[in-house]
Parts: structure tokens; C-alpha cells; sequence
């Protein structure tokens, strides 16, 4: 930056080739030598960007002499490089973008101040939805079926990446955005002119999708933030952010055969949850971590936030420089990276051990194939447990009524295990009761089992469907298919059951939907297409699809029989994400698993299934198959990868990445530095943020007379919280869209829709599996109208349009970990346009916290031990909130909160403030940071 202060002297040159860059060095300051390789990255930034005012010496020192035994308290601002979007929550982000153009121009300001300032790209990958499957065209259909759906959203997409400088866009069937990031657009050293000068430093990002830090293991530093964060940094506006700790998990061993990448990942995410790190970076050390391929270590970085942490990365090393290679990076830019990470001592070394606040140690060689479920991508479940394990869980899953005997499954658990043995998931919220199907090919304790199986007719052939049938196995989500070893080992597997004859049962709904066609190429090099596809796994796009949501309806028949029959089917899928209500929802249990188990789980067809004990059916011959005889030799995997896979896959499918197909190209483009909007979108309309905005902002003031829109329990999820999924006819947004002319097979997902608040508001808290504790026993988007005294649940959204009609602010309360999951910036706008003033809640995942300030909502704690249910808060109650005035000056470490009960009994308590920066603060005090950064851009 041209006003760089550079009062340590720093600024520096280094020389590459015949190529010279301007450089700030950060090995002369105290205490950097032996720093955590991800705060030297941010140590650098914060040279670079000193300016005596955000950024002051005061603030370098505190990090280059980063105590590691402190909790944080020191505010630093971090200028990302550049920001990467998807669809799904980058549309939104420039529908803002467009809207604060207009609002430049209403408040006298020049509308092209409103453009990024840092590098924006956007990946479209989340609005590709499996309606095809298991057919040669899927792919071609599931593209026109798509372009069909969101004409009006690539069209305005199209619209921004002419009308905003330094915005591009890599269009729709090209890939999924975080290994299109790790596979191209990732620099690792980025490069600018800077008054006349080539500068080079750290390649650093935000990204609009938790799992941006997928990138870390490229030694990227970079993590998942809100839309309006991303927005606001796309605008050259700083991440306000508090010096984290940082945890160092070394790395011993090497991962043992019959074990896979993804296996490593689950049992990272359980350990690290278990330790506890959010809000800290987790950092990667040891001799071990040579050994770690670079697809392995983009896998366990693509996980941070299953972690919780705000990074999980790698340092630079050899295996970061032979990826860029074989990715098709240039000589000169490789060059740059070894050069740059070598001078700055961001190359790993392994005989140094950073300081570290905590550690941790994983020897890879303990790792034992593994998947995760039924709900949580932490409840990690040995694959020689898995059978039992889901009947210990299933148990949460079926109703009483539909010939289920609790005593039988009691009895079959009793045999498996001795008393203390027992699986021990305590993570479900439910009582109900469950039974055993007798489905699997080899049934064991048949006499014990007591279920009501539906027989369907499937392509003619009738089938019984049961509990823990596989209704979705899918290889898909960024996590796994950047991944070649566990990708080919799946090809693999296929490839030796179709040999022996094994085939799928005809319940199974099958995909293949990979990161980047630079997977289709390798598959298609080493002939495996055909292996894949003769088990159904054809390709049926390049997206995120069933990892987000986007599984498409399961079989017909098998839908019905399973909602007539309140079936607990299963689904198995290669992703990173199997909250409740996300991935179909027909489906009540969801597995995560890597690619080559998903083969097996589909071949199965059950979750009621022991590998070691159990056949996958007989060969051409009459002999059993088991899973052991047809699992892929690891070497042999390696060899094919090696035969397969080459710089010039990459080169080609990404030498014009941003061109897009015909489709794309022939898309009519309005022109114009603002947009002009359609009365009739229902996909792109243009928000309310910015009505009736004045120059200066008004004084902060208190909340009274409010009442309780939702009461909820603990690990609420942004997936609770945020409109995802199909849209319900009977819904507030399925009826604002009839009502609005849009027929049914119309409708398209809430992800789709992002750019219309009307639909994501009216989707907000509709979650079907979002339990409100204002009402028993009902579950979905419904609450209490407290004004009218009637216990008959409404809608969420109806009762927030009644309580604003009366002029009444609205509160949520809720439990542990709020706001836990992806990093969706709806989850905030949806509940400040909601009409919500404050959140109480007992603690809260880092991004939300950070978006709903962002939002103007206001973020409480209880006071520590306490909770809603301490305080006798039943939700009923009118709440007022006094002492947030004090934000006009400062941060306040409370304020006072009196919940009146309708007898007039008060129950009182001091709610700690959760603003913990001064930057927050101001962001709060502006009622938004799309309305700060705005005004600052006015004045400028």
C-alpha cells in the first residue's frame, strides 16, 4: 500500500530469476523466528499494511511477541488478499454490491466506489440438483434442468462479472469451488504492482463457504466468513479478528493399508472436537507431515469447521511445490513460491517446533477405516462398529405404531455387547422407539428381529424396503473428490465388483458428482467409467449436490413407502456435512464416508451390515464376495494414479475456465453501473437494508417490550437456522411463490433463491427438524403468536410479521454451540429482517456471532453457569434490555436484562455482551457493516 507506514524498516527485495519483488521481511523482528508458520502470514500482513492507524507498530509487536499461554486480547486487522465465493452465498453478495451502488448514488456518492478492491471470484457449483441419475445423459440433463431454473441469477451474475472490476466468474458444469481453488485459482504467493513496484507476499483469503479452508493445505491461510463480511472485504475493509491461539497437532507415521484420507479426517474431527478449538487455529507439525500427500492435507483442511477451528493448515514444503507442478502452475510462479516461503521462514522445517499454545499428537498409523453419523460429522463410528452402532442409534429414529418392538432391539444390543461396551452416542434429542429390518444379504439373529418391511415395486421387480436401507449413496463434496487415491481406490472397487458380478439394489438412489473434470479425465485415462456406471454411479454434475442438499428426490417408490410407513432409510455420502434435515428429506439418518465405502454402503444397500461378518453377495461361480476380496491394493491405486493423472489434465481444463459453455456465453447481459431490477424476480430483488439510511448513523438505543420468537436447545445449526433445500408448497415461501405465479416444479431450492429476501426470510427458522421449545412436541418452522395468548403453532415467519405489525422487537434464546455449521449469511440477515433485536445464548459458533453483529442483532450470554432453564425463563415472558446505550462510547461487559412473566413475577440477570472488538462494535453501532462500510466510502 502506498501509505504504508514500514516504521520497522521491513520493506526489502527479493530476487527470483531475472524477476525482482518488493517484499516485506519479517525474519529481523523479535520473537518471529519460532512463530507458528500461519501468524508469520499474519505478521507479514500486517507490515505490509501498516498505516499508524488500523494497523500501528503496537500491533506488530503484540504478534511478532505473541505470548502463547495468554487468551486472546489483542485486536489486529487482517487484509485478505482476495475473496472467493460460491453461488449460493456470492449472489447475495453482489445483489448487496448492486444495491449499494444505488444507495451511493442516494446518498450523493460516485456508484463505481462500490467495486472490489481486493481479487472476487465465484464459483458456480451449488445450483446443480441430482433430478437424473444412473443414466449416460444425466450430466447433459441435470446442466439444462439447472440453466433452466436460474436464468435470471446467471444473468445478473453475468451482469457483475462486466460491471465490477476484478470480478470473475467460473460459470456453471466447471466444478466445485474449493478445488477449483486448491487446483487453480490458489497463488500461494501473490504478486501486484504497487506504485511502480512488483510486490510479493502470502496469498490469503476469506471465503463466503466454511470450507474455504480447504486451501490451508496448500499453506494458504484463509477461513469461511459471512456474505457481508466477505462483501466488506471485497470493499478493501480489514477482518477485525482478536490474535487466536494456535494449536499444534503433530503428525507421526503413515496411514496403514485398507485406511483412506477420509478415514484420517473423521478421526482428526472427533479428536479435535473433543479438545475443543474453536475459535483457535490448528496448525500441522512433525516429521509426519512429509508423508501427508497434498490431496490428503487439502482433505483434513477442508474439515476445519467440522473441527470448529478458524484454519487447520500445513506449511509450505516440497509436496506444496510438486502439486503446483502437477496442477499445470507456472515454472516462474513455483519458483516464486520456494523463493518467497524460504526467505520469509514459512518453509517448513521440521526439526523446529513453532511455540504453540496446545498440542496434540495423531500417530496416522492407529487410523482404522471409519465413517460418521447418523447426524454429526463428528460422531466418528469404526467401521467394525458401524452395524451396531446403528441399531444403538436408530432407536432415535423410528416411531412407535408401525409394528417396531423397542424390546428387540434392546435384546439384539444385549447380545453384541457386554453391558460396558455398549455404544455410547449421546447426542440425540429424541425418545422414540425403534426396531431391526431383515434386509441385509446375510442375516444374523433373524428370530429376534420385529419390523413391518414395505414391499415396492421397482422396474418391475418388487423389493422390500425396511429401516436403515440405503436410499442415496454419493460420491460427491469437495472434502473427497480433490482427493485422487481415495477417488481411483472407489474407481477401483467398482471396477473388481463388476467382475465378480456383484450389482446394487434397486432402492439405491447412486451418483458420482466430482470437484473439477480434471476427475473425469484421470477416470476416463485409467477406464473406469464403465465400472462405475454399470453400478449406477454415472456423472451427474460438477457441484457441491448432495453434500449441500441438492440430492434431488429419491426413488419414487420408494419415497412413498417410505413416508407411508415412517421408515428410517439411510443415506451415504463421500461429503463433509450430514446434519438432520439436510441432505433429502425423506431421509432421517446420513453417513459420511469415503468414496470407496460409499461403493460398498450402495452394493449393501443397508447400514444393517457387517463387512468383516457379512457377504456382499455371491460371484459368477456361487462363491461369497466379501468386502476384503474386492478392496483395492493400495499400491495399486498409487500406480494407477501415477498412469493416470498428468500437469496436462489441468492445463486444458482450466486454460479457459471463466468462458463458460454455449449456454453460458449465449446469455443476454444487461448493461449499466447499476442494475436494473425486474418487479417480477423471484430470484434477484432488491433488499431493504439501506432504506430510509442517513449520512450519520443514529445512537444506539435499549430494547423493551420484547417477546420470544424461538426457544431453542443446544447445537443449533446454521443449517436450523439458514434456508436450505427444497421449498414445501405449504410453506411461507412455497405460497409467496404461488402467489406469485410459479408453478410448483418451479419452485427450486432456497440456495437458489439467496438473491430474493422475500423467499429466504420467509425460509428462515423453517428448518424441519428445528425443535422450538415454545411449543411440545412439534417440529419445523413454527412457534407461538405471545400476543394472542393461543398455544396453536404458526409459522415462524407469520408470527414475525404479527409482532411487527404491533411494533414488538423479537428475541431468540437458545443453548451451547449456537450457530454451529456452515458459515451462511443468511442465517443473520433472515433473522435481523425477522424483525430480531437480540440472541441469548449459552455459547456461539464464531462466524454467526460475527454475522449477527454484522446485522445489526445484538449477541448475549447467560452469565456463566447459567442458562435458560436456571433462570426459570420458559420463553413466555416479555424481556427489556438496559445498558446497551453504552455501546455508543464503548463496549459494556453486560447489560441488564428483566423478563417480566405474565403474572408480573420478574426474573433479572446481567447478559454478557458478546461484541468483542472495537471494530464490531462499530459495525453494531452503524446498524450493519454493509451500512458502515458505505458510509466510510461516502466520505472518502
Amino acid at each position: 500500500m502506498s501509505d504504508t507506514t514500514n516504521s520497522f524498516g521491513a520493506k526489502g527485495t527479493l530476487q527470483v530469476g531475472d524477476a525482482s519483488y518488493e517484499i516485506y521481511r519479517i525474519t529481523d523482528l523479535d520473537g518471529a523466528a519460532n512463530l507458528p508458520y500461519s501468524l508469520k502470514v499474519l505478521l507479514e500482513n500486517l507490515l505490509r499494511t501498516e498505516d499508524g492507524k488500523n494497523t500501528t507498530a503496537e500491533h506488530i509487536n503484540a504478534l511478532a511477541q505473541w505470548d502463547e499461554n495468554a487468551e486472546p486480547s489483542t485486536e489486529i486487522q487482517f487484509t485478505p488478499a482476495r475473496v472467493i465465493m460460491q453461488d449460493f452465498t456470492g449472489v447475495p453478495c453482489v445483489v448487496d454490491l448492486a444495491t449499494m451502488r444505488e444507495a451511493m448514488v442516494d446518498l450523493g456518492g460516485d456508484p463505481t466506489k462500490i467495486n472490489p478492491l481486493a481479487p472476487a471470484e465465484l464459483v458456480i457449483d451449488h445450483s446443480v440438483i441430482i433430478d437424473v441419475f444412473g443414466r449416460a445423459d444425466a450430466f447433459e440433463r441435470n446442466v439444462e434442468i439447472e440453466y433452466e431454473r436460474n436464468e435470471e441469477r446467471y444473468q445478473f451474475l453475468r451482469w457483475g462479472q462486466t460491471a465490477f472490476e476484478d470480478f470473475k466468474v467460473v460459470p456453471p458444469g466447471t466444478g466445485i469451488v474449493h478445488q477449483v481453488n486448491i487446483e487453480h485459482l490458489a497463488r500461494v504467493t501473490m504478486t501486484r504492482e504497487v506504485d511502480g513496484e512488483l510486490q510479493a507476499y502470502p496469498d490469503t483469503l476469506v471465503g463466503t463457504d466454511s470450507h474455504t479452508t480447504m486451501v490451508n493445505g496448500l499453506g494458504v491461510l484463509g477461513w469461511g466468513v459471512g456474505g457481508i463480511e466477505a462483501e466488506a472485504a471485497m470493499l478493501g475493509q480489514p477482518v477485525s479478528m482478536l490474535i487466536p491461539k494456535v494449536v499444534g497437532f503433530k503428525l507421526s507415521g503413515s496411514i496403514p493399508a485398507g485406511a483412506t484420507a477420509t478415514d484420517v479426517v473423521l478421526t482428526i474431527t472427533e479428536q479435535l472436537r473433543d479438545h475443543g478449538v474453536v475459535g483457535k487455529f490448528v496448525e500441522f507439525y512433525g516429521e509426519g507431515v512429509a508423508q501427508v500427500p497434498l490431496a490428503n492435507r487439502a482433505t483434513i483442511g477442508n474439515m476445519s469447521p467440522e473441527f470448529g477451528s478458524t484454519c487447520a493448515i500445513f506449511p509450505i514444503d516440497g509436496v506444496t511445490l510438486d502439486y503446483l507442478r502437477l496442477t499445470g502452475r507456472s515454472d516462474e510462479q513455483v519458483a516464486l513460491v520456494e523463493a518467497y516461503a524460504k526467505e520469509q521462514g514459512m518453509w517448513l522445517d521440521a526439526s523446529m517446533e513453532a511455540r504453540y499454545s496446545e498440542r496434540l499428537e495423531l500417530d496416522l498409523s492407529t487410523v482404522v477405516p471409519s465413517i460418521a453419523g447418523p447426524k454429526r460429522p463428528q460422531d466418528r463410528i469404526a467401521l467394525t462398529g458401524s452395524k451396531q452402532q446403528f441399531w444403538a442409534d436408530l432407536q432415535n429414529y423410528v416411531v412407535d405404531g408401525n409394528g417396531i418392538e423397542k424390546s428387540s432391539v434392546d435384546q439384539e444390543l444385549s447380545d453384541t455387547f457386554p453391558a460396558s461396551d455398549a455404544p455410547s452416542h449421546d447426542v440425540h434429542e429424541s425418545s422414540e422407539t425403534a426396531g431391526r429390518p431383515e434386509h441385509s444379504p446375510a442375516v444374523t439373529n433373524g428370530d429376534k428381529r420385529a419390523t413391518n418391511p414395505a414391499t415396492v415395486s421397482i422396474n418391475g421387480q418388487e423389493v422390500e424396503v425396511d429401516h436403515g436401507h440405503v436410499v442415496i449413496a454419493s460420491i460427491t463434496s469437495c472434502t473427497n473428490t480433490s482427493n485422487p487415491s481415495v477417488m481411483m481406490a472407489a474407481a477401483m472397487l467398482a471396477k473388481s465388483a463388476v467382475e465378480r458380478g456383484l450389482t446394487v439394489p434397486p432402492w439405491v438412489k447412486t451418483s458420482m458428482a466430482p470437484g473439477s473434470k480434471v476427475v473425469t479425465g484421470y477416470f476416463e485415462k485409467a477406464g473406469m467409467w464403465p465400472y462405475l456406471e454399470k453400478l449406477g454411479f454415472h456423472l451427474v454434475g460438477y457441484g457441491c449436490t448432495t453434500c449441500i442438499g441438492n440430492s434431488g428426490p429419491i426413488i419414487e417408490e420408494v419415497s412413498e413407502a417410505v413416508n407411508a410407513n415412517d421408515l428410517a432409510v439411510t443415506s451415504v455420502l463421500s461429503g463433509n456435512r450430514n446434519f438432520e434435515g439436510r441432505i433429502n428429506p425423506d431421509v432421517k439418518m446420513n453417513y459420511l464416508a469415503s468414496p470407496p465405502l460409499v461403493i460398498a454402503y450402495a452394493l449393501a444397500g443397508t447400514m444393517d451390515f457387517d463387512f468383516e461378518a457379512q457377504a456382499l453377495g455371491v460371484d459368477t461361480e456361487g462363491n461369497e464376495v466379501f468386502l476384503k476380496d474386492i478392496w483395492p491394493n493400495p499400491d495399486e491405486v498409487e500406480a494407477t494414479i501415477a498412469s493416470s493423472i498428468s500437469s496436462e489434465m489441468f492445463t486444458e481444463d482450466y486454460a479457459d475456465v471463466f468462458a463458460g459453455d454455449e449456454r453460458w456465453q449465449a446469455l443476454s447481459t444487461p448493461d449499466g453501473d447499476t442494475f436494473e431490477w425486474v418487479d417480477d424476480s423471484t430470484y434477484v430483488r432488491k433488499p431493504p437494508y439501506f432504506e430510509g439510511m442517513q449520512a450519520e448513523p443514529a445512537p444506539v438505543e435499549d430494547v423493551s417490550g420484547a417477546r420470544v420468537l424461538a426457544k431453542l436447545g443446544d447445537s443449533v445449526t446454521t443449517d436450523h437456522i439458514s434456508p436450505a433445500g427444497s421449498i414445501k408448497a405449504d410453506s411461507p415461501a412455497g405460497r409467496y411463490l404461488s402467489e406469485h405465479g410459479i408453478e410448483r416444479k418451479n419452485f427450486n431450492s432456497y440456495g437458489s433463491r439467496r438473491g430474493n429476501h422475500e423467499v429466504m426470510i420467509r425460509g428462515t427458522f423453517a428448518n424441519i427438524r428445528l425443535r422450538n421449545q415454545l411449543l411440545d412436541g412439534v417440529e419445523g418452522g413454527f412457534t407461538r403468536n405471545l400476543l394472542d395468548g393461543s398455544t396453536e403453532p404458526v409459522s415462524i415467519y407469520d408470527a414475525a410479521q404479527a409482532y411487527a405489525e404491533a411494533g414488538v422487537p423479537l428475541v431468540i434464546l437458545t443453548g451451547k454451540e449456537y450457530g454451529s455449521g456452515s458459515s451462511r449469511d443468511w442465517a443473520a440477515k433472515g433473522t435481523r429482517l425477522l424483525g430480531v433485536k437480540v440472541v441469548i445464548a449459552e455459547s456461539y459458533e464464531r462466524i454467526h456471532r460475527s454475522n449477527l453483529i454484522g446485522m445489526g442483532v445484538l449477541p448475549l450470554e447467560y452469565p456463566s453457569g447459567q442458562t435458560a432453564e436456571s433462570l426459570g425463563l420458559d420463553g413466555t415472558e416479555t424481556f427489556s434490555f438496559t445498558g446497551i446505550t453504552a455501546l455508543n462510547d464503548g463496549i459494556p461487559e453486560t447489560v441488564h436484562v428483566v423478563a417480566e412473566k405474565e403474572g408480573g413475577e420478574k426474573v433479572e440477570f446481567d447478559a454478557v455482551v458478546r461484541i468483542d472488538t472495537p471494530g464490531e462494535a462499530d459495525y453494531y453501532r452503524n446498524d450493519g457493516i454493509l451500512q458502515y462500510v458505505l458510509r466510510s466510502l461516502v466520505s472518502a
